[in-house]
């Protein structure tokens, strides 16, 4: 397959093809916290469940940095081959590289040593800490790996092969089920059996995805191209939305798990973990959708095919939709039966959480097209539309949210900001569309990229 089908191929026969592979990894991705937490839950414990949750902002520190250089690099990279600027795409990919590579040394060498500084930091207290500290330390041997993978997964993407994405991410997660299964069940290594075989899990699928570029036929490999500080700023500046969502996530996981720890202590951070698993596949398909037409997307505004582009972006808009109720509807009908798979005691946390999912469901109303329209700001390279979309989700009007709603109604009130955010962001992105005039991409003129 060549990156050229990207501008010719019928566009409802791309978006199956890109979209549906992008979707299941992600969703596979999402499934191997949710295997950690089944095992971790069932076997291991409440307070080991919680601990796990705790360290989930280091994880997404770790996600921050690599998606945006990943992102940015993807973005820059497809637009460049849709104008045939196969040296420049070839430059950033070389350059994106080198950066993933310092960064997670950085990160590894913070992790191996001062894990129980980051434990605390992230507020674990006497009953968690060690928990949390033993996963930080352990999936720090992994961090190159992980990040990485991300790198490599996108780009694959962007040169036209989807789907050794897609098989990247169904053998990680068949690797992470048979690995936590013996490591934790088996081996009784508990809380660092499933830190393990996450590491491992991800590593697996980097070797699968760097296949393509070893190959010096390829548009993109790991042999061409320099190191270029030119393209250092354009990048990172492109792909900073999607670190702004991930460090989004780790401040407001950090706030909430700060607030529910005062209001319930361990139970309200075990119940927010199960509410976490559940929504995640929810967020996985959302997210699969709007990464899986981003390589589209940039290869036609490259292109300069506008039609294409807006056409593309209405269908996704109506897929997101629809899937988004659906999620909603399963989580207000479902959601004692599946907070029921991850914890076998505890009726306190069960009723918790039920409630608490219940009220998160109303999200997915709305936060479908805020991904979407973020993604796709990304993929025109407007870096900045897309940060003030993921940063009003994901930051700004959770902080307002955590600190006005729980007052008012309690833990409710921490369950109904992540509500709250996503309603003010539909109106923000409107008006997004509204200035940047969304209908002007239908016209014969090159359109501007911000």
């Amino acid at each position: 397959m060549d990156q050229t089908i990207l501008g010719t191929e019928r566009l409802s026969k791309l978006f199956i093809k890109f979209t549906i592979p992008s979707i299941i990894g992600m969703i596979f991705i999402g499934i191997q916290g949710i295997i950690d937490g089944l095992f971790v839950g069932n076997i291991i414990g409440e307070n080991a469940l919680a601990s796990v949750n705790l360290v989930q902002p280091y994880m997404q520190l770790i996600m921050a940095y690599a998606l945006v250089i990943s992102v940015g690099a993807q973005s820059i990279i497809g637009i460049s081959l849709g104008k045939g600027e196969t040296e420049k795409a070839q430059n950033v990919f070389r350059t994106a590289l080198i950066l993933l590579v310092l960064a997670s040394v950085a990160v590894t060498i913070l992790g191996l040593f001062f894990s129980d500084n980051i434990a605390l930091m992230l507020g674990a207290n006497d009953a968690l800490v060690e928990g949390a500290s033993t996963y930080i330390k352990t999936i720090s041997l992994f961090v190159i790996f992980v990040s990485a993978m991300f790198l490599f997964e996108m780009v694959v993407r962007s040169i036209g092969k989807p789907t050794i994405s897609l098989i990247s991410m169904i053998v990680a997660v068949l690797i992470n089920v048979v690995l936590d299964y013996l490591l934790i069940k088996k081996f009784n290594m508990g809380i660092s059996g499933a830190a393990l075989a996450t590491g491992i899990s991800y590593s697996t699928a980097f070797f699968i995805n760097i296949i393509p570029f070893l190959s010096k036929k390829s548009s993109i490999n790991i042999y061409k191209g320099k190191f270029a500080k030119v393209e250092i700023f354009p990048m990172m500046y492109n792909g900073s939305s999607e670190g702004v969502s991930s460090i989004s996530n780790a401040l407001s996981m950090f706030l909430f798990n700060t607030a529910l720890m005062k209001i319930a202590g361990e139970s309200g951070i075990a119940a927010f973990s199960i509410i976490n698993y559940i929504a995640q596949v929810g967020y996985m398909i959302l997210f699969g959708i709007a990464d899986g037409i981003r390589p589209i997307v940039s290869y036609n505004f490259g292109a300069e095919n506008n039609e294409r582009v807006q056409k593309l972006l209405k269908a996704s808009v109506i897929v997101n939709i629809v899937i988004g109720v659906i999620i909603f509807i399963i989580m207000a009908m479902f959601s004692k039966p599946l907070i029921n798979i991850f914890l076998k005691d505890g009726k306190n946390v069960l009723e918790m959480a039920s409630t608490g999912a219940r009220i998160y469901g109303l999200a997915f109303l709305f936060n479908g097209l805020n991904i979407l329209i973020s993604s796709y700001f990304t993929a025109i390279d407007d870096a900045k539309s897309s940060i003030i979309v993921a940063a009003s989700r994901g930051l700004i009007f959770i902080f307002v949210g955590i600190l006005v709603l729980p007052y008012l109604f309690g833990i409710n009130g921490i369950w109904g900001t992540i509500v709250f955010a996503e309603v003010v962001t539909i109106f923000i992105c409107y008006r997004l569309l509204k200035k940047n005039k969304l209908s002007s991409v239908n016209s014969e003129c090159k359109p501007v990229v911000r």
